[in-house]
């Protein structure tokens, strides 16, 4: 059976070594580094994301602001918010909760946060700086996968990954940042057009999952011993039996990988931890 790489301990300990940095930077006169949260709509899941993020920074010993929206909101108005908080020397970090309403343009959006403050690493300007291996911040979630990677014990170097999913948040970049001088794999970025994409899978020594079906990657796709990094949150119906489950079918694949994360508890915390991590580097660059 694989090793379970357990997200929520990694995370809480990352989380940790957040709060002391955080002490050392306002001990050493800097001041208290604060990410203000904008949520246009009452989008439910988009309001536990929210809340989790706010009770993370309260304990990291980060500020936290949370500006809530109408739905309503035209995106002159969101643009506005966003200028006021670009201009706003206590904010350190942006983050504006997407998905947005139809009415706004997301890309639009998030091309107006200085990327100074853009602790999700999302503005083109950061994302150019982190194609050149010169990352002012790194998107959370696959940073998030290479920490537990990394604190897992799994040796990337000349290893083989197939990263399943090309999506600008987890994707593209995940791809990009295993094949960098440190991570140093061998990258396949496969997606739903790829060829036997099961025979593709079988050849890597890591697999990332992030393509958003459940349960598409199966025992059968996994080489046996690869580390298996299931990005994947999907909610079933309850003709299924409800409840979250992953891109991979967990219980096969858990008998032929070497390493596995669970859903949840596997990949879901790292990304709020990491987002700790981008704005207390930002607030330390201020």
């Amino acid at each position: 059976m694989a090793q379970i790489i357990d997200g929520k301990q990694i995370a809480l300990d990352i989380r940790a070594e957040v709060a002391e940095a955080v002490a050392k930077h306002i001990a050493g006169g800097g001041a208290t580094p604060c990410l203000a949260a904008v949520l246009v709509g009452a989008d439910p899941a988009s309001q536990v994301y929210v809340r989790n993020k706010e009770n993370a920074c309260g304990k990291a010993g980060i500020a936290s602001r949370l500006l809530r929206l109408p739905a309503e909101t035209t995106e002159a108005e969101l643009l506005a918010v966003v200028a006021e908080l670009n201009s706003d020397d206590a904010v350190h970090g942006i983050l504006v909760q997407l998905p947005l309403p139809p009415q706004i343009n997301a890309d639009r959006v998030l091309r107006a946060i200085s990327p100074a403050k853009d602790v999700d690493a999302f503005h083109p300007e950061n994302v150019g700086l982190m194609v050149q291996g010169q990352p002012r911040f790194l998107p959370c979630t696959p940073h998030g996968v290479l920490q537990l990677l990394r604190r897992s014990g799994v040796e990337t170097a000349g290893k083989h990954a197939v990263v399943i999913g090309r999506s600008d948040i987890v994707g593209k970049p995940m791809a990009i940042l295993l094949a960098q001088k440190g991570w140093d794999c061998t990258v396949t970025l496969a997606h739903s057009r790829t060829p036997d994409l099961a025979a593709v899978c079988r050849t890597a020594d890591i697999v990332v999952a992030a393509v958003g079906r459940p349960r598409m990657v199966g025992g059968g796709w996994i080489k046996p011993g690869a580390a298996v990094i299931d990005v994947g949150i999907n909610r079933l119906p309850d003709s299924e039996g409800g409840g979250l489950v992953g891109d991979v079918d967990y219980a096969p694949a858990a008998e032929v990988a070497g390493w596995i994360t669970p859903v949840p508890g596997g990949v879901g915390p790292m990304t709020v931890a990491m987002l700790l991590h981008n704005t207390l580097t930002a607030a330390e660059a201020s």
